[in-house]
């Protein structure tokens, strides 16, 4: 279980194919800290560490979640969103966040209004899942609150130290992005397709 607040950002140092599987080598200030079998969420997705070195830890991408994520998009050298699970007791600063990627969205604009950017964001309304207005919303495992909902379509607002200490900085119209809904608003919608 996560929260959405980003700790830190990594840095890919290799991609390697095993099998159907990606083995991903993550440079970041906070690897040395990582145990083996820990897990980390990686733009929102939940990936167990299967080796540690000094500055460096790496973690398998299985075929599954390379279907339903970003994560397959990735480039030697590109940055990506690191956050350790959440600790019991702590304050939970953001929402409460699986580390299960629901679908992939696309960056649909991105407009600089005078200190802080709207992003809008398009995404497959035929999966059932929804957002709400001032709902949460996690994208690349940063927990954000919805500002406009439409079918298929919602938007976010992004302050300059989300901007500057997460991905957003590199993020542009046509990427793709990983989204997981509110868990609270995906019960909800599932109960009410059960009434009908």
């Amino acid at each position: 279980m996560f929260t959405g607040i980003i700790e830190t950002l990594g840095k890919v140092k290799s991609i390697e194919k095993s099998g159907n599987n990606l083995e991903l080598t993550v440079e970041s200030n906070i690897s040395s800290l990582l145990k083996i079998d820990q897990s980390i969420s990686h733009n929102g997705v939940c990936l167990t560490v299967v080796e540690q070195k000094e500055n460096t830890h790496r973690v398998t991408v299985i075929d599954e979640s390379l279907a339903k994520t970003n994560l397959g998009d990735l480039h030697v050298g590109d940055e990506i969103n690191i956050e350790r699970a959440m600790q019991l007791g702590a304050r939970i600063d953001g929402h409460l966040v699986q580390g299960h990627i629901d679908q992939t969205g696309v960056v649909k604009s991105v407009v600089n209004v005078g200190g802080s950017w709207i992003f809008t964001f398009d995404y497959d309304a035929n999966t059932g899942n929804i957002t709400v207005e001032k709902g949460s919303i996690c994208i690349n495992g940063v927990s954000l609150t919805v500002v406009n909902s439409l079918d298929g379509e919602f938007s976010v607002a992004i302050i300059p130290y989300t901007m500057e200490n997460t991905i957003f900085h590199a993020m542009k119209p046509g990427q793709r992005v990983n989204l997981e809904f509110d868990v609270l608003g995906k019960y909800v919608a599932r109960y009410m397709e059960k009434l009908k």
